[in-house]
């Protein structure tokens, strides 16, 4: 089976051979599949290259001048290699061939051989180079065993089916907004299924990568590049090729690194960390933020050119307390998950229950009502007598709880105070119970002028 060539544009490969003639025809012949084709008459001069530039895929005759094909420790060490080996040997080399192959070669070609075997040989190879990326980030998601789902029939939420139906299609960026726990993920994966969009959906949370190491990340970096660079690796835009990049808390992202990101969009390329050429790629991306970008353009801590390439498409996600119509379907999706995965038997929540809860303004959204749900499974206690001490006293505020002429902000303050309270002031531990970054939970402290 031949790959699309389309599927190969932001691979790079190396032709090594002493013959100016067959490094020539193989560079012409393969120039229309790679984004990059660099060509060596020796190891030496392979090396060199190699240690300046990514390289996907190495074609190298066996026999060289000075140290030959096989003795490059380098390439055929699969301690060491990175990039997928093809050998061309003649016949008198088959066993030296065969000892390629088991130290760790793709495979070889023997010579004289005709344009369509070469392109069959490297057809196998970077299949199997792409099923890797693949199950790389099958590994990344392996907590997500299901697909994403938007649950509700609320008019809100139909309303947001439809725009997602609408737009996905299309390549344009996504700015997905929505408070906390609203669900943008899901948004942005919806948008990825209905793409139609061959390559995978890669998330990254802007804000848990520290600020040194994300254009490394995005990137990707070739060996040497910095300290303890000890290997070169493909950044999350060649891993989602053809694909969408997920940037979720795009608001958190430095300034210089969102001067590298606006270039990316612009050239559609990148650069990898030490690397002295661009390599094309074709991405589509959503970024998803609760803050207000255009407060933060004006604030001076996030790029206007880069808020208006980011902002093709807007698509807002109400919060929970502007849809409690979805309440009773999330309820039930939820439990349904939980109690498989805690192994206990179906399980229907009361009218009552449902009622309690979808009288609750939820500072949360939903993934506060999916850890209601989780503790009340847990403890064996239903969610209106989990709320039982939250109901109005005579004064007009809750005997426990917050006063009903709280604001919203006021109560997502109370409450975020109380977690922390609970976990004896360990930030790191209240974020995660909150569904918050650690750098978010810090801002909010500084906001509200507490240590």
């Amino acid at each position: 089976m031949t790959v699309p060539a389309s599927r190969w544009s932001a691979l790079s490969l190396l032709i090594v051979d002493d013959e100016p003639g067959m490094r020539s025809f193989l560079a012409k012949a393969l120039s229309t599949r790679f984004a990059q084709i660099e060509t060596a008459a020796s190891v030496e001069e392979a090396e060199a290259l190699r240690s300046r530039l990514h390289v996907d895929l190495i074609i190298a005759d066996i026999r060289l001048p000075g140290r030959s094909g096989i003795e490059w420790h380098e390439a055929t060490d699969p301690n060491t290699r990175r990039s997928d080996l093809i050998f061309m040997t003649g016949f008198g080399d088959m066993e030296t061939a065969l000892k390629a192959l088991r130290l760790g070669a793709s495979d070889f070609i023997l010579k004289p051989f005709n344009l369509d075997q070469m392109v069959q040989a490297v057809d196998r190879v970077i299949e199997r180079r792409q099923m890797e990326r693949e199950n790389l980030l099958l590994r990344r998601e392996v907590s997500k065993l299901f697909p994403p789902t938007l649950i509700g029939d609320s008019s809100k939420t139909c309303e947001l089916k439809t725009l997602i139906a609408r737009v996905a299609p299309s390549n344009a960026a996504v700015l997905v907004e929505g408070e906390s726990g609203t669900g943008k993920e899901l948004v942005a994966r919806a948008l990825h299924q209905l793409s139609g969009r061959m390559g995978a959906f890669v998330p990254l949370n802007c804000a848990s990568i520290a600020p040194e190491l994300l254009e490394s990340e995005l990137f990707g970096h070739v060996q040497g590049a910095f300290t303890g660079a000890r290997k070169g690796r493909d950044g999350l835009f060649r891993v989602a090729h053809q694909g969408t990049l997920f940037l979720d808390e795009i608001g958190e992202m430095p300034l210089a690194m969102q001067s590298s990101l606006l270039r990316v969009l612009e050239q559609k390329a990148i650069r990898p960390v030490g690397a002295e050429r661009e390599l094309a790629v074709d991405v589509r991306i959503v970024a998803a933020t609760n803050r207000n970008l255009k407060a933060e353009v004006a604030a001076g801590r996030f790029r206007e050119d880069l808020f208006y390439r980011l902002n093709v498409v807007a698509v807002a996600v109400a919060p929970l307390r502007e849809r409690v119509d979805d309440i009773p379907a999330l309820v039930h999706h939820f439990t349904r998950q939980l109690t498989a995965e805690i192994g206990m038997g179906a399980l229907h929540w009361t009218h009552e229950d449902v009622a309690a809860m979808q009288a609750y303004p939820w500072p949360g959204n939903v993934r506060e009502l999916r850890n209601l749900i989780e503790r009340c499974l847990l403890l064996g206690k239903p969610p209106a007598e989990y709320w039982q001490s939250s109901k109005p006293a005579e004064q007009g505020t809750r005997e426990e709880g917050y006063p009903l002429a709280w604001p919203l902000a006021e109560v997502e303050k109370a409450h975020i105070l109380q977690v922390v309270a609970s976990h004896d002031g360990n930030k790191s531990a209240a974020a995660r119970v909150l569904g918050l970054a650690r750098k978010t939970l810090e801002r909010k402290f500084k906001e509200w002028a507490i240590e």
